[in-house]
């Protein structure tokens, strides 16, 4: 799952808030992306992007413009979620008792560090009364995975996260359901 560039985009003491909710399915045993959702993110506060925003995200104000507000997002988003599962026969940790199959196929969300997931969502959704889904309260993150494996075995790590055909900026950038 991806959830890039949810970040702090203006002064001091301004509120969080995410520009884009990406989020891609990755078979790691083929390298290839299965699905994707995309969607930007309308900022409700403070609609319109400041230059430092833009430059740092590359997100234009024509892109939130056009974007959805975060709740309809985040249904946008488990539709998305639920379209893949009954097609892919994947499921997360959070469904393993409910609904697990003998053809069903283990899948996770894998972020680069906790702030998407852990931190600005959390944040985001409890500042708006929204109900953080379930299904992303559980994730990898890939950094402190690296930062752990680079103390040990830095020459296998970067190579293996190469051979599965991502380029470093979406490694460095962007987070993946595993299956």
């Amino acid at each position: 799952m991806a959830t890039k560039r949810l970040a702090r985009c203006g002064p001091r003491g301004q509120a969080l808030w995410g520009l884009e909710f990406p989020a891609v399915l990755l078979n790691t045993s083929t390298g290839e992306i299965e699905s994707e959702f995309h969607t930007y993110v309308q900022p409700q506060e403070h609609p319109i992007l400041s230059e430092f925003c833009t430059e740092l995200t590359g997100i234009t104000q024509n892109q939130v413009d056009e974007g959805v507000p975060l709740n309809i997002c985040l249904s946008q988003f488990l539709k998305w979620i639920q379209k893949i599962q009954k097609e892919k026969k994947i499921i997360f940790s959070t469904d393993i008792l409910s609904n697990s199959t003998s053809e069903a196929k283990a899948c996770t969300f894998v972020t680069w560090t906790d702030w998407d997931l852990g931190v600005c969502l959390q944040y985001e959704c409890k500042r708006k009364q929204l109900r953080k889904p379930d299904i992303l309260n559980s994730w990898i993150d890939l950094k402190a995975t690296y930062r752990v494996r680079r103390s040990t075995d830095s020459e296998t790590f970067i190579p293996m996260l190469l051979s599965q055909r991502l380029p470093v900026s979406e490694v460095t950038s962007q987070c993946c359901m595993f299956q």
